[in-house]
């Protein structure tokens, strides 16, 4: 079972155990992500060296660069979806974030700046000015990083369950106590190479990100920032990115939690492509009645 499945299938037994709630997900959209290719593939995947770990990703189809950004503890695999979809159309770019599935890093921290930076390298070393960037989660925020630190490397940005802040004041508090009571359970572990990565992933969601409203101002690509009406994070938050980024569309989609890419895949992929292919629409004065 894939990072994405497990976490998905977990957070699910936890809401499904809840009183009252009486409506499951679609379990069988998971399984595919047992049977995917995706994530381990002899003919699309590469390794490459930057700043200092060693890089998987993988490449699909032709066209203009579109990268795909995985969350948290996730992988490439977690796009198991989006790639089949957008690869019709563009070179979709897919990596492991360094600590992440085969990107194996030995380091005693992380931040998302690190990664944004992995990423904007890769990007140079495959010899790509700019790209289409969507982003899920974690990669959500890595995708606001590298549309701030690299400007002119992102023409267009989807994000999904996004946050600004590790606090309650972006995210349930509900999944804040839960990560926190995941920290305090891998630190009763022995130590281990794996307990390690957790750890660092687990403290992750805890402390970081820190970026302000000012600095989303900074962003000069049209935005599409995503969120479910339920979503672990608080829809007043996904309203706060999009308000803050000058050229931005808001969608949030009811009745959805976090993982919007899977159990709403088809919208999700039709609404980011019609995004991508059509000019972005500034909508003041008059326009507002339309």
């Amino acid at each position: 079972m894939t990072v994405a499945k497990s976490l998905i299938v977990a957070i699910t037994a936890v809401v499904l155990a809840q009183p009252g709630f009486s409506q499951a997900p679609s379990l069988s959209l998971l399984n595919a992500f047992d049977t995917t290719m995706y994530g381990r593939s002899k003919t699309a995947g590469n390794f490459i060296k930057i700043r200092g770990i060693n890089m998987y990703y993988e490449t699909y189809g032709k066209g203009e660069p579109l990268l795909i950004i995985h969350g948290n503890g996730g992988s490439i695999s977690d796009f198991v979806y989006q790639i089949p979809f957008f690869s019709k159309r563009y070179k979709v770019i897919v990596a492991d974030s360094r600590a992440h599935g085969k990107s194996i890093y030995a380091g005693d921290s992380l931040s998302y700046e690190m990664m944004a930076d992995d990423l904007n390298a890769l990007l140079d070393t495959l010899q790509l000015d700019s790209c289409y960037v969507i982003g899920w989660s974690d990669g959500g925020i890595n995708g606001l990083l590298l549309a701030m630190r690299y400007p002119d490397k992102v023409k267009k940005l989807a994000v999904t369950g996004a946050s600004l802040s590790p606090d309650t004041s972006a995210i349930t508090e509900f999944v804040y106590q839960n990560t926190i009571e995941r920290r305090d359970s891998l630190a009763k572990l022995p130590m281990s190479p794996k307990v390690k990565t957790v750890s660092i992933l687990v403290d992750l969601l805890l402390n970081e990100p820190h970026i302000t409203t000012d600095q989303l101002s900074a962003i000069q690509c049209p935005t599409l920032v995503i969120g479910g009406d339920h979503d672990l994070i608080l829809p007043k938050h996904t309203l706060l990115i999009a308000q803050s980024i000058k050229k931005s569309y808001l969608w949030i989609v009811p009745g959805s939690g976090h993982s919007v890419p899977v159990f709403y895949k088809d919208e999700f992929n039709k609404t980011v492509s019609n995004f991508f292919n059509k000019p972005y629409r500034s909508i003041e004065g008059v326009g507002q009645f339309y």
